[in-house]
């Protein structure tokens, strides 16, 4: 095995999976498995390799290269319906303030009940939107047209498909240079 696992420049040599379209299963998180799970899979003949890393492994009676592209053998569809959860609250609502459309990171952002729990608003997609602290506090349980504080998009149920086309606006900080062929971003990759 590489070095018992160790890095290499930094990285672990993650592979970028594709389903059987060739189309990662996700863009944001990306869909990565680590080297050893990518092995793994190509031993069970459940994946094809469409690119490898210079870097090899071996083992008494084998050696192959690590996998840098796999795609996967059977598809995997996708659910139309996305979880509804914090992280897919935001990626809605692309990481920004619904009030004051501040970009912020994840963990500086809560999400606020655009009719307020108290007030008989239920924890829904229709009814939940990203916001950050000071508009979540300053908004607190009034209603929208009580503090003229209104979202600047209508909340409602993303698909899965409208989810990963909104996490292509968010690269990785790290892309090796055999996933570009099969990634599409928004923004331009830098060489």
């Amino acid at each position: 095995m590489p070095d018992g696992g160790q890095h290499h420049g930094g990285q672990h040599f993650p592979a970028l999976v594709l389903n059987a379209d060739f189309r990662p299963l996700s863009y944001f998180p990306l869909s990565l498995w680590g080297w050893q799970d990518a092995v793994k899979a190509v031993f069970l003949d459940r994946v094809c390799v469409l690119s490898e890393y210079e870097r090899e492994v071996h083992s008494v009676n084998f050696s192959m290269r690590l996998p840098s592209v796999i795609a996967l053998k059977d598809f995997i569809p996708t659910s139309r319906q996305p979880a509804f959860t914090r992280f897919n609250v935001f990626l809605r609502d692309s990481f920004s303030c619904q009030y004051c459309a501040a970009h912020r990171p994840a963990q500086e952002l809560t999400f606020d009940h655009v009719i307020p729990r108290a007030r008989g608003g239920r924890t829904t997609w229709e009814n939940v939107v990203a916001a950050c602290g000071p508009c979540n506090l300053r908004k607190g349980s009034k209603l929208p047209r009580e503090i003229h504080m209104h979202p600047r998009l209508t909340p409602r149920r993303p698909t899965s498909w409208e989810l990963q086309d909104r996490g292509r606006a968010f690269p990785p900080n790290y892309l090796h240079e055999s996933w570009r062929d099969f990634l599409y971003w928004d923004s331009e990759l830098e060489s």
